[in-house]
């Protein structure tokens, strides 16, 4: 049970050490603490079944398959015509860009899978409307900031696939369906986007916010007759998954036999990327954007962030099959019901941790990484697995590009809003403890999920 303890000690105190003090990359870190914790257990003579072992998850492979996809849907401009449909909709209310952008970065981060990226992106449409609108701008900033990071967090953001090959690598017995996985996930994103839109209704409340102009709304006939091919994403995206989660045990077992639905369910993550690629790329209409040129330049562009992410996750298969060998998960399962922490002491202390550890391990990488760790905590006081691991994502990913200093979806916030930096940090704190008493009481299980 110690040793557990002490190995989960030396792993973290190696990556932040690397990464804070020799200042470089966290690929790297990951992978030093993964050799030292190696040579601390006497492990070497399994090195290359560690590998094998990464090299075979072919959640690996879907996370690359998600990244690509993100890329391409970006550079269509797809997703474009449905903010502005959103737009419509939401503009003409009070506080309406506010709400705009709370739904529509989300919906394009759950697409990009970048906090970062996506602020980037869509806030150079929904902070200039705030801001139009009487939202401060540390305020502005801050509404875009949150609601970009939903998408780590929301399918089918690749931390999402992530989280999945965590925990099918420790339940492999326990069968758990692509569907099953992502309806739940979603059932946790929705408290979530509710959280920041009663949030903005008291923020409007406080600063008396007013409706967007007229002239900055666009017609929603226009709209949707310009952009409705964009809406059918999302649906594109989504039936497959929810079919399988409802139909899995029932109609696609009796036709395929379990070891065929369970197949055709891990299957998804491939088919519904493509699909979503091809559809992307037939009805856009500046063809010039999908030309193989174009695209090929696209991917050679973005490869620079997509081999670390990739690198971190198969270095953090290869930490699981580790784990495994030297029993961590399983002595540190022990020593939590030793600390008798509980259900409530755990749900309070592991999003304050990681959230500290954010501010220097990218949300990914933690998810892969410690990700086991979490999950065996939080089941040897009780918890659902599948509601531990929905919510990885959240308690890594997205609370990580909140907080400051390091954050960089709060950077490039506060940069694109021209906020004070003080001012913007302080009205960060606000959003910040709203995520974190969300993130508590989800994991206490005082709000349904749907999907768990």
């Amino acid at each position: 049970m110690g040793l557990s303890f002490a190995y989960l000690g030396v792993m973290i105190a190696v990556t932040l050490l690397w990464v804070l003090l020799v200042k470089r990359p966290i690929y790297e870190a990951i992978l030093i603490s993964f050799l030292v914790l190696v040579t601390m257990g006497g492990q070497w003579g399994n090195i290359f079944k560690y590998i094998y072992e990464g090299l075979k998850t072919s959640l690996l492979y879907s996370m690359f398959v998600f990244t690509a996809m993100s890329i391409i849907l970006t550079k269509t401009g797809i997703i474009d015509a449905a903010v502005e449909i959103i737009l419509a909709l939401l503009g003409r209310i009070t506080g309406g860009a506010g709400y705009v952008a709370v739904v529509s970065s989300a919906f394009m981060g759950a697409l990009s899978g970048s906090g970062p990226g996506n602020v980037m992106a869509t806030g150079t449409i929904t902070i200039p409307a705030m801001k139009k609108s009487g939202f401060p701008s540390e305020l502005a900033g801050n509404i875009e900031v949150v609601s970009s990071c939903l998408g780590n967090m929301i399918p089918p953001s690749a931390t999402i696939v992530a989280a999945l090959g965590v925990l099918t690598g420790m339940y492999p017995e326990a069968n758990y369906s692509t569907g099953q996985f992502w309806i739940a996930c979603w059932g946790c994103s929705l408290w979530f986007i509710l959280q920041r839109l009663i949030m903005v209704f008291i923020f409007c409340k406080k600063y008396k916010v007013k409706p967007m102009a007229k002239e900055d709304v666009p017609k929603l006939g226009e709209t949707i007759k310009k952009g409705w091919r964009g809406l059918l994403l999302p649906i594109i995206i989504f039936v497959p998954f929810l079919l399988d989660y409802l139909f899995k045990d029932t109609f696609f077992t009796d036709r395929l036999g379990k070891d065929g639905a369970k197949f055709m369910s891990s299957s998804l993550l491939y088919f519904i990327a493509g699909l979503a690629v091809i559809y992307a790329i037939l009805v856009v209409k500046k063809k010039d954007h999908v030309k193989l040129p174009t695209m090929v330049k696209g991917f050679g562009d973005s490869i620079k962030s997509i081999v670390p992410t990739i690198a971190v996750c198969l270095v953090g298969y290869m930490f699981g099959a580790l784990f495994k060998d030297l029993d961590i998960s399983g002595g540190i399962q022990e020593g939590i019901a030793t600390l008798n922490l509980g259900r409530l002491g755990l749900s309070l202390i592991i999003p304050l941790l990681t959230c500290v550890m954010g501010i220097a391990i990218v949300g990914s990488s933690m998810v892969v990484v410690f990700g086991g760790i979490f999950i065996s905590m939080f089941v040897g006081v009780g918890v659902d697995p599948l509601l531990i691991t929905a919510m990885l994502p959240c308690i890594c990913a997205v609370m990580s590009n909140m907080v400051p200093p390091i954050a960089p979806a709060f950077l490039a916030g506060t940069t694109l809003s021209g906020a004070e930096f003080d001012k913007a940090v302080k009205n960060d704190l606000w959003w910040i403890v709203a995520q974190y008493v969300f993130e508590v009481i989800i994991l206490l299980g005082w709000l349904p999920v749907f999907g768990v």
